[in-house]
C-alpha cells in the first residue's frame, strides 16, 4: 500500500498523530524537534498504524483516545510526517514545548526512547538521528570548559591529548595506583582517568586515591616541566555523595584544569550529568558511556544510536564524551558509527545520517552564524583568514580567538570525542587517519601498560609514535632511532600480538 492507501486504515485517534503532508518550512519553523527512528510494526498493525501508535506514546497519548484532551494538549501532539517503508524508516516531528523548559534530558529521552520502546505495537524500534531547532538549543546548557581550553592548560595544539586508562581497571591499592599514574606522566603522557568501575572501594579509598595522586602528580610536574590531568569518576549511589567527591578533589589542592569530573553518564543518569555541569563549569565533564552497547549496537533493534547518545551529550554541556575506536581498536564500531558523532559533536555544523545540525542559536542563515560555520573547519581555534585553509596550524603559540568564547549566545560550544578500546601506540596513525583530525583525547589502558618495559615506556612509545606522526614519518622507520627504543619494542609487542590473533581466527574459520 502506498501512503494514501495506509492512511485511510488509521481510526480518528491515530489520524491525529499522523501528517504525512508537512511542509519543510512547517517543520522547521523552529518549534519541533525531529527524530528518524528504524522501525518494524508489531502483529496486527500496518506501518502507519503502529508509527502513529509510536507518536502518540511518545507524546500526548495512549492507547485509547480520552475525553479529557483540549484543543491546546493536541497541539502538543507528535506527527509522523515521513515514512520509508522499504527502508523501515519512519520521521516524527515533536512540539519542544512538551518538554521540560529548564533543559531537561531526562525529560526528553523519557518521551522518544522510554516506554515507546516496550509497546507490543511495534517488534523493532530504534532511534537513529535527532535535529534540534536554534530555539531548543537556546534552553540548554551545552558545554562550559572545551578541549580548547585543556589545550590551553597543556600548553598541547599539533597533536591529540595523550592520555591512558589505569590497569589493571580495579584492585591496586591507592598508593600502587598514583605510582602507575606518575609513571604514564613522566613518560611524557598528558591526561590519566579512572576506568568506569573506580569508587571507594575498601582497598582502594577514595579520599587516599585522591590525595595520592595529587602527590604523584605534583612529582611528576615537577620532574617533566609540564602541566598533567586526570580525571576522577565521581558517579556515586546518591546526589550527596557525588558532590562530596568533587569537593573532596577541588579542596585537594589540585590547580585548575588539572582535573576533570568523569560520570557514568547512562547508568548515573542525565540528572548526574546536568548537576555536574551546572555545579562546576569551570570543570571539564567527562561522560563514560558504559552499558551505551545495550541501546547503540547496530544489531540491536530497540534503542538509539552513538550519534543520537552523542548529540544529547553535548545539548548537555558535557565537555567530552566516548565515541568508539571506528573499528581500530577491540570495540565494535565502523567509521560511520563512531566517526559520524565524532564530527557531530566538535563541528559548528555537521552531517548527520539523516539531518544536518547546526548548533547555532541564532539563526542559521544569519550572517554571524554562517561565519562561525565557515570558520570552525575542524581545527576549532581561529588564527587568521589565511590559516583557515590549513587545518593543523593550531600548533602556533599566537592563538587567536576560540570559536563561541566570548560570543556563547550564538551557539553550542564544541563537545570532545574520548577514543579508547583497544588503541595502542602502532595504531594511533591509523586512527587519526580515520578520523580526518586531532581534535580528541586518546585514553590507552593496555596500550600503554602492557608494554614489555612498563608503563613509563609505554608512555614514552606512545609519544614518540605521535611524534612520527606529526613529522610524516612511518613508525617503524622512526623506530629504527636508539632514541626511539620504546617505540620499536612497542611494535615488536602490538604487532606480534595481532599476528597471533589473526592465526587464531583463521584456524577458527577453518
Amino acid at each position: 500500500m502506498n501512503n494514501s492507501e495506509l492512511y485511510k486504515t488509521l481510526n480518528d485517534k491515530q489520524k491525529a498523530y499522523v501528517n504525512l503532508d508537512m511542509t519543510d518550512s512547517q517543520l522547521h519553523n523552529g518549534e519541533y524537534m525531529l527524530c528518524v527512528f528504524h522501525f518494524k510494526p508489531g502483529k496486527g498493525l500496518n506501518t502507519l498504524q503502529a508509527a502513529s501508535e509510536i507518536a502518540a506514546e511518545s507524546s500526548s497519548g495512549t492507547n485509547f483516545a480520552v475525553k479529557t484532551e483540549t484543543p491546546f494538549s493536541r497541539r502538543m501532539n507528535a506527527l509522523v510526517y515521513k515514512m520509508d517503508t522499504k527502508d523501515e524508516l519512519v520521521w516524527i516531528a515533536y512540539p519542544w514545548r512538551l518538554f521540560d523548559r529548564r533543559g531537561n534530558i531526562q525529560n526528553i529521552l523519557t518521551y522518544v526512547v522510554g516506554n515507546v520502546l516496550g509497546m507490543k505495537e511495534v517488534s523493532a524500534l530504534k532511534l537513529l538521528d535527532v535535529w534540534f531547532p536554534p530555539s531548543m538549543l537556546e534552553q540548554f546548557d551545552g558545554p562550559s570548559y572545551t578541549i580548547d581550553d585543556m589545550r590551553k592548560y597543556l600548553g598541547v595544539y599539533d597533536r591529540p591529548i595523550l592520555g591512558t586508562i589505569i590497569k589493571p581497571k580495579i584492585g591496586l591499592t591507592s598508593a600502587e595506583y598514583a605510582e602507575v599514574c606518575y609513571d604514564f606522566w613522566v613518560g611524557g603522557g598528558d591526561f590519566v582517568k579512572n576506568d568506569e568501575p573506580q569508587a571507594d572501594q575498601d582497598f582502594c579509598p577514595y579520599d587516599k586515591m585522591v590525595k595520592h595522586v595529587k602527590e604523584a602528580m605534583d612529582k611528576a610536574v615537577k620532574e617533566t616541566g609540564k602541566k598533567k590531568i586526570h580525571s576522577f569518576n565521581v558517579s556515586a549511589a546518591d546526589f550527596d555523595t557525588m558532590i562530596k567527591r568533587c569537593e573532596m578533589i577541588r579542596d585537594a589542592g589540585f590547580e585548575k584544569g588539572s582535573y576533570a569530573f568523569m560520570i557514568d553518564g547512562i547508568t548515573a543518569g542525565w540528572m548526574a550529568v546536568q548537576t555536574l555541569r551546572r555545579r562546576y563549569p569551570d570543570v571539564f565533564i567527562h561522560f563514560h558511556r558504559a552499558s551505551h552497547g545495550a541501546y547503540t549496537r547496530p544489531e540491536n533493534s530497540f534503542g538509539f544510536s552513538v550519534l543520537v547518545l552523542s548529540k544529547f551529550a553535548r545539548l548537555a554541556g558535557v565537555s567530552g564524551i566516548h565515541t568508539g575506536t571506528a573499528g581500530v581498536g577491540k570495540m565494535t564500531g565502523s567509521p560511520e558509527d563512531d566517526i559520524v558523532p565524532a564530527y557531530n559533536i566538535l563541528e559548528f555544523a555537521a552531517k548527520g545520517y539523516f539531518f544536518d545540525q547546526s548548533w547555532s542559536k541564532i539563526p542559521e542563515n544569519d550572517e554571524d552564524s554562517v561565519r562561525i560555520a565557515q570558520k570552525d573547519s575542524l581545527g576549532h581555534t581561529i588564527l587568521d583568514e589565511e590559516s583557515l585553509s590549513y587545518r593543523f596550524l593550531m600548533f602556533s603559540k599566537k592563538i587567536g580567538e576560540t570559536i563561541l568564547e566570548d560570543d556563547s549566545w550564538r551557539g553550542v560550544k564544541m563537545c570532545c570525542p574520548i577514543v579508547s578500546g583497544g588503541l595502542n601506540p602502532v595504531l594511533l596513525k591509523p586512527f587519526i587517519d580515520i578520523m580526518g583530525g586531532i581534535d580528541f583525547i586518546t585514553t590507552m589502558g593496555a596500550g600503554c601498560h602492557a608494554h614489555p618495559d612498563g608503563t613509563k615506556a609505554g608512555a614514552k612509545a606512545l609519544v614518540q609514535a605521535c611524534e612520527a606522526y606529526k613529522k610524516k614519518i612511518d613508525i617503524h622507520n622512526y623506530a629504527k632511532d636508539p632514541k626511539n627504543k620504546e617505540l620499536r619494542v612497542a611494535i615488536e609487542f602490538f604487532e606480534k600480538k595481532k599476528s597471533k590473533n589473526q592465526e587464531k581466527t583463521q584456524k577458527k574459520k577453518k
